[in-house]
């Protein structure tokens, strides 16, 4: 440890923050990270978005004002000024639409790109002032804006877009917001230090000097540092929040993630193809038990993809845990118990493989093999290492009967566009192999309430548990605030303790 952070905190400025990351950021350049916390640096450090969410998970502008035409297929931005990149040159439209165009072309392979295929023009009207016209009406500000953060055309627009990826400015980025980088060690550490100039219409500088992000990948390892104070801040495992939590001078921050555990059925074998058996089945895990096993009480059962929280959350018909109407159900299927306690109808016994991910002692897959045999359910884990877990799932075959895995999403419900689309072989939800022409309707008319309550109702998913993050923090951090919008959405905002610096 003291290798990984030899001369992070003790030589810098004494208002240094150490955030620790599982693994290195990747690459520092919207276009082509898709690493979390990556994410999180590009849109609340170093760069600016267009627009961004506020608490309520409602969009406001940041880097700039918009206003929509009558028809809402025309979107008009106008840039704030005063907001430099830290070369001194000014934030223009120019950048914008640089940014825009680089994230439509195929050759930079934007994650995100699918997003932007109703993007149909991006216009520069004025050196402040772009215009993005779309090929339909757009019911809202499209989420993709509150997540791209914009870039420097003058030190990226002669870089060939299939080349984007491996671009110099990557390793020496230059941004426009809150903090400046100051230096990079692959696999080691990214430092930033707080740009004094940074716009007061965008918050202004930040309260600390310096954020100082380590790469520490050994769960121990980040709570030793914690415990030892040469951490500040470290995403740890759910049981380790009971130690951390007795420390003094620490504390656990838990807040909710847009990452959904679920057990995928297979509904083209049967008898799996039978919504009824789904039900049933689903009736039998208890949900509550799972997450107070699995993640010590870190996340919440779940009833269908999106958390509560989500501002796109509908309320749905539950499943509730009935172990009694499980086997009533069961019965009135024709499942009878035999001599061995399993369930059989006719020749067919009621018994399957659980396909997953992984070595270890796979806590929730015996949850929920014990729920199962509870009602005469004979289930089998499978652990497949990652390779040979994603050639199976997504092989023509389709060799398995469930599969138990998360499912990440956005603050954007087009994210279930993806996941519930039966006419695509890629996404979760193919997992289950499932096909249904009304939700199919109801993903075309973008009725994601409707998709929701659908998927509720026939159950080709039996969701378990919303996660939820996990952060240890030294109390001399103050201000922090995590949310759905991500772990660092408020680092403008933390101050160190004087007294504790």
């Amino acid at each position: 440890m003291l290798v990984a952070f030899a001369g992070c905190a003790p030589g810098g400025p004494p208002a240094t923050v150490i955030y620790a990351s599982g693994a290195d950021l990747q690459s520092i350049n919207p276009l082509v990270t898709v690493h979390p916390l990556a994410r999180q640096v590009q849109k609340h450090v170093l760069f600016t978005t267009l627009a961004r969410y506020d608490s309520a998970m409602v969009a406001q502008p940041y880097l700039a004002d918009w206003s929509w035409s009558a028809d809402r297929r025309s979107l008009t931005f106008e840039l704030r000024e005063g907001v430099n990149w830290h070369d001194g040159r000014p934030t223009t439209s120019a950048d914008v639409a640089f940014t825009l165009d680089a994230a439509r072309d195929p050759a930079t392979v934007y994650p995100r790109a699918a997003e932007l295929a109703c993007l149909v023009g991006v216009a520069v009207t004025g050196p402040r002032t772009v215009r993005l016209d779309f090929c339909r009406p757009q019911e809202r500000l499209p989420d993709v804006l509150t997540d791209l953060a914009i870039l420097p055309a003058h030190l990226l627009r002669d870089v060939p877009r299939a080349l984007m990826r491996t671009a110099a400015f990557n390793e020496h980025p230059v941004g426009n917001g809150p903090f400046r980088f100051r230096s990079h060690r692959p696999g080691r550490r990214w430092v930033f230090e707080a740009n004094r100039s940074f716009s007061e219409q965008l918050g202004g500088p930040p309260r600390i000097e310096r954020l100082v992000i380590v790469v520490v990948d050994e769960p121990t390892t980040k709570l030793a540092a914690l415990v030892s104070g040469e951490l500040d801040f470290a995403g740890i495992a759910p049981l380790h929040a009971g130690i951390l939590a007795k420390v003094p001078g620490r504390r656990v921050l838990d807040y909710p993630l847009l990452y959904t555990y679920g057990l995928f059925w297979n509904t083209r074998r049967p008898p799996f193809d039978d919504p009824a058996l789904r039900r049933a089945l689903t009736m039998a895990m208890d949900r509550e038990r799972l997450v107070q096993a699995h993640v010590f009480g870190f996340g919440r059962p779940a009833h269908g993809p999106v958390p509560p929280e989500h501002p796109g959350a509908v309320a749905v018909e539950p499943i509730p845990f009935d172990r009694e109407a499980a086997e009533r159900a069961l019965d009135s299927l024709g499942w009878l118990r035999g001599s061995d306690g399993v369930r059989a109808r006719g020749a067919q016994r009621l018994s399957f493989d659980l396909l997953t991910v992984g070595s270890a002692d796979n806590v929730l897959e015996q949850l929920i093999q014990s729920d199962l045999a509870r009602v005469g359910v004979e289930l089998r884990i499978r652990q497949r290492e990652l390779g040979a877990f994603l050639a199976t799932v997504h092989g023509a075959e389709r060799d398995y009967d469930a599969v138990v895995t998360g499912v990440s999403g956005d603050l954007e419900m087009g994210w279930l566009q993806a996941l519930f689309d039966s006419r695509r072989r890629s996404g979760p939800l193919q997992y289950a192999q499932y096909s249904n022409p009304e939700l199919d309707r109801a993903l075309d008319a973008r009725d994601f309430a409707a998709v929701q309550r659908i998927v509720a109702r026939e159950v080709p998913v039996t969701f378990l548990y919303h996660g939820r993050g996990v952060q240890g923090v030294r109390d001399r951090v103050e201000g922090v605030r995590m949310d759905l919008r991500g772990e660092l959405v408020s680092v403008a905002q933390w101050r160190v303790r004087p007294e504790l610096r």
